[in-house]
């Protein structure tokens, strides 16, 4: 507080993210989108700087060079029009070891009126906007790479009271196939995991993106396809797996496993990661980053990365039925399967 209306930082997708909002409206949402991740501002450096300021002007882009519709560049600084169409104009600019973040609310009229009425749609975009994708686009350009994925660690069955944890599992599958209810489950249960939806690896080691779990009965903020949010009990920064599975959703009938071959486990990883609606909106915004400001890759090498992955670790296929939370045990069994050796990075 102070002199700043808040003033806080998180560990988001393995960077540090200093947020300093400075006006007041915004400041309950962005409290609301960490819930307790975030932590004091300290003096230490951050990688990502975010600045929301209370004035509502335009950012002057006279004599800026067009990157696309809505994009400007003068000198490798990037100015953004309603960046991902969130009513936020942003000006970002890489200095030195860091990037830096200024934010102003000028939402068109469309936007405006969309931020009253829808109001879960409203505050997805602007968690999106400031405290998701320029964190996950300096992350890439580290050469860290976004997946539609869960990293856990799970207790397993009868020793929740030993300290005993299993081995940690990279949790994948699209969106509605059960994942977050059997991740819940699992943190229920005494298990850790660094993110409910996405996060960021080097092929080996996996950060976390923070945001809400959005499941049945979740208590908090009513989103999209009766959900609810709220926050992920159990949440730390990053985790090593060493093994993957991938969820798939039959109509009916117990769950099942299946061991997936290096081929089949990455086309899951790829086609999972984008078929998320999280990410919807960042591919235009890493490729209008790496165009202005001629730094990362222009789109993350997403098959790459998953191939990687898949090469590296056992993996096997958890099919679910109609009662996804039946599906915890069979994820116990996985977790508790003998490491095979893994293929070493180059």
């Amino acid at each position: 507080m102070g002199a700043w209306l808040m003033r806080g930082v998180l560990i988001q997708a393995g960077q540090r993210l200093l947020v300093d909002c400075r006006w007041s409206p915004l400041s309950p949402l962005l409290t609301e989108a960490a819930a307790d991740a975030w932590q004091a501002a300290g003096r230490s450096r951050a990688d990502v700087c975010l600045e929301v300021q209370a004035r509502h002007k335009p950012f002057d882009v006279r004599g800026w060079e067009t990157l696309a519709r809505g994009a400007f560049v003068r000198d490798g600084v990037v100015v953004l029009h309603n960046a991902c169409g969130s009513g936020f104009d942003l000006l970002l600019a890489v200095d030195g070891d860091g990037l830096r973040v200024v934010a102003r609310w000028r939402p068109p009229v469309r936007e405006r009126a969309a931020a009253h009425l829808l109001r879960s749609r409203f505050h997805l975009l602007v968690r999106a906007t400031l405290l998701q994708y320029p964190a996950l686009w300096w992350a890439g350009y580290r050469g860290l790479v976004p997946v539609h994925a869960s990293a856990l660690t799970i207790t397993p069955a009868g020793k929740g009271d030993t300290g005993t944890r299993g081995s940690p599992l990279l949790l994948a599958g699209p969106g509605g196939t059960g994942r977050s209810t059997l991740l819940l489950g699992a943190v229920a249960g005494g298990g850790r995991a660094c993110s409910d939806n996405l996060c960021v690896t080097d092929g080996r080691v996996v950060h976390g993106l923070i945001e809400p779990m959005r499941v049945q009965g979740g208590g908090g903020r009513r989103m999209a396809h009766g959900r609810t949010e709220r926050p992920l009990p159990g949440r730390v920064d990053a985790l090593c797996p060493d093994r993957l599975v991938v969820l798939r959703r039959s109509c009916s009938g117990r769950p099942e496993t299946h061991a997936l071959d290096a081929e089949q486990a990455a086309r899951s990883l790829v086609a999972g990661t984008y078929a998320a609606g999280e990410l919807r909106r960042y591919w235009p915004f890493a490729a209008v980053m790496a165009l202005g400001t001629g730094l990362g890759p222009p789109h993350p090498p997403i098959a790459e990365s998953a191939s990687q992955i898949a090469a590296r670790l056992p993996a096997h296929e958890l099919v679910l039925g109609d009662r996804p939370e039946e599906g915890l045990a069979a994820l116990y069994s996985l977790a508790a399967l003998e490491r095979a050796p893994m293929e070493a990075l180059p």
